[in-house]
């Protein structure tokens, strides 16, 4: 074998570049197109597959440090350790994860800092567990969960790449919730739109007026302009109005 021929052997038995995977992950994460589940789902099978020594993976939205909402998982092991974080109002995503970006639990059957949640957690059979910042909004975390089922598992190795990892999914989710947004903003003008529609033809209104008796009907029944809208077409009748033509 040439020289050059052992050099491309080397290469190909070598582990792949970490970004190539991130590039790779990237990809994966962005083509979901603005579906928010999907995209927290696809952010968590790909933790499992990217981190070192990750056997399950969670997302959690947590609010003011009181409310923990399990928005994705790979099994139902993070949602009840997250449950369980609520119940005893003690755990990482509580605490450390609003502070640091990462936290590290080495020896979760010999954490002191959460001792109520860390007996959980040993019981379900977790030895070790990481943690990263998705993002921290006003009073809201979201928090990227990683679990091992043996202690110590995770490495120097596994925090640098779980970070790299984590801002990947960061963006990911940030232009999913973005488009997501968008999208509702486009059906919500459409819903009103046809409801102005409904208005002008039935009554021979202008578009200011029609959308004034949606604006007057909110008003007075003390609902959404878009429920009212939203009723409207599907019924063809503003509902207990006592509006009059302008």
């Amino acid at each position: 074998m040439t020289a050059a021929q052992e050099d491309r052997q080397d290469r190909s038995d070598a582990p792949p570049r970490l970004g190539d995977v991130m590039s790779s992950v990237a990809r994966h994460l962005q083509a979901e197109h603005g579906d928010v589940e999907e995209t927290l789902r696809a952010i968590t099978a790909a933790a499992v597959r990217t981190v070192p020594h990750t056997d399950e993976c969670g997302v959690s939205y947590v609010v003011g440090r009181r409310t923990i909402e399990s928005r994705a998982a790979t099994s139902d092991l993070p949602r009840t350790l997250d449950a369980s974080q609520q119940e005893r109002g003690e755990g990482p995503c509580l605490d450390a994860a609003w502070d640091h970006e990462v936290v590290r639990v080495d020896d979760l059957p010999n954490e002191d800092r959460w001792p109520q949640f860390a007996r959980r957690a040993a019981d379900l059979g977790v030895g070790s567990m990481l943690c990263f910042q998705l993002f921290v909004a006003g009073d809201q975390l979201g928090a990227l969960n990683l679990y091992s089922r043996t202690r110590g598992a995770f490495d120097d190795d596994s925090v640098d790449i779980g970070l790299v990892f984590a801002s990947h999914a960061a963006v990911a989710l940030a232009g999913a919730e973005h488009e997501a947004h968008l999208r509702t903003g486009m059906q919500n003008r459409d819903v009103i739109g046809q409801a102005k529609g409904i208005l002008m033809e039935r009554h021979r209104l202008t578009a200011d007026q029609a959308f004034g008796v949606l604006a007057r009907v909110s008003q007075e029944l003390n609902r959404k302009l878009l429920d009212i809208a939203r009723e409207l077409t599907d019924t063809g009748s503003v509902p207990e109005s006592r509006h009059r033509r302008d």
